[in-house]
């Protein structure tokens, strides 16, 4: 295959790949289970490892502090997060999850790690192919994309 040809086809590949996880509909029944905006998921998605600083949860969001701010305020308002001192700097604020902030993080995750009815009925063979593929992407981009 020629470098045009691959480049191509690794396009039409990314699309693909980007049209499936994309899925508008995924991100509506996460909405509609929790009664958050999908923002507001994300940052409790990105609380169930560890609490973090309100500038980190930021970079993490790949939002500006003070949009995280309201996010943020909106969830502690609902119970679902709290800012508590960071013990090794008084000036800054950890947030972290409160129990039923982790239940909402968790049954997020069981809607959005729900496999689309297609690749549910793909062949197990096809399945374990397209795993492989994948698995390798990550290892590529782990490793800087060599």
């Amino acid at each position: 295959m020629s470098d045009d040809a691959t480049a191509d086809a690794a396009r039409r590949a990314w699309r693909a790949m980007s049209d499936l996880v994309l899925d508008a509909d995924r991100r509506t029944a996460v909405t509609e289970a929790l009664g958050l905006s999908f923002a507001r998921t994300r940052a409790l998605r990105r609380l169930v490892d560890q609490p973090l600083t309100l500038r980190e949860l930021a970079a993490r969001l790949g939002a500006d502090p003070p949009y995280a701010t309201l996010i943020v305020d909106d969830l502690q308002e609902r119970g679902l997060v709290q800012r508590t001192p960071h013990p090794d700097d008084r000036r800054a604020k950890l947030v972290q999850l409160t129990a039923a902030g982790r239940a909402a993080a968790v049954r997020a995750r069981e809607i959005l790690d729900q496999p689309p009815p297609a690749l549910r009925a793909l062949p197990p063979d096809e399945v374990a192919s397209l795993l492989r593929v994948l698995e390798r992407l990550q290892q590529l981009a782990a490793d800087g994309g060599d």
